[in-house]
C-alpha cells in the first residue's frame, strides 16, 4: 500500500498595522489631536490613526505564511497609494 505524504501545515497569527503615509493628511488624527487640548492633554500631538488587523493563516513555513500575508496586504488590506503597512507573524499551536 502506498502512503501519501503531505507537507505538514502550520498555523500562524499575523498582526498587521496599516497607517496613513506620513505625507498624507489624516483628518481623523488631526481631530483627535485637537480634542487632546480640550482634555487638558496638550502634550499629546501629531496623532495618526490607522487600523489593526489580526488574522490566522495556515502554511507549510514561516516564509510561505509571510508571503501570503504580504500579498493580502498589497492586494486588499492596504491602499498602497495612501497607506503603508507592517506585520508581525508568529507560529501558534
Amino acid at each position: 500500500m502506498l502512503k501519501h505524504t503531505f507537507p505538514l501545515m502550520k498555523k500562524f497569527l499575523a498582526e498587521i498595522d496599516v497607517m496613513p503615509k506620513k505625507e498624507i493628511l489624516d483628518p481623523q488624527g488631526k481631530a483627535v489631536t485637537g480634542s487632546m487640548k480640550n482634555l487638558g492633554l496638550s502634550e499629546i500631538q501629531n496623532v495618526r490613526i490607522g487600523k489593526h488587523i489580526s488574522l490566522e493563516i495556515e502554511a507549510d513555513s514561516t516564509e510561505a505564511a509571510s508571503a501570503k500575508v504580504d500579498q493580502a496586504c498589497k492586494n486588499l488590506l492596504a491602499n498602497l497609494i495612501m497607506e503603508s503597512y507592517s506585520f508581525k507573524l508568529e507560529e501558534v499551536a
